[in-house]
């Protein structure tokens, strides 16, 4: 019943729309084009539309949800991924950081030992001048 009192609202709107726009002609044809659209298409019935009267709607939601699911999961696996990344990163981070830390401990040890020889060869100057007599 809803079907057939919808399409007499789209034939009196196609009427109001064709008159405005053609005339009584153009009221004659738009009332009668939109009394036929609204009984075999039904363009107004967008609130008729639901899973028990169009068998692709529900096929279509399970579409759509299966596609968030499977977007969510590679959203998922692209959190769990970076997060390797980060940890691979800091602990590279950490490694450097150590190497740098030991070349600095053997520079600072290659300064010292050079002061210590420079020392030393003073000394030995100096013990050779006492003793040689220079």
């Amino acid at each position: 019943m809803s079907n057939i009192m919808g399409s007499f609202m789209n034939g009196l709107a196609g009427g109001v729309t064709g008159f405005l726009e053609g005339g009584p002609a153009g009221a004659a044809v738009g009332g009668l084009g939109g009394f036929a659209s609204g009984m075999f298409n039904n363009p107004s019935g967008g609130g008729n539309i639901s899973s028990a009267t169009d068998g692709t709607l529900g096929a279509q939601q399970a579409m759509d949800k299966g596609y968030e699911w499977a977007n969510l999961g590679m959203q998922g696996q692209e959190m769990a991924h970076q997060l390797q990344l980060q940890s691979q990163s800091q602990q590279f981070n950490d490694v450097q950081n150590e190497k740098s830390e030991q070349m600095r401990e053997t520079n600072t040890l290659r300064t010292v030992a050079m002061k210590q020889r420079e020392a030393d060869d003073k000394i030995v100057k100096e013990f050779i001048k006492t003793v040689g007599g220079e």
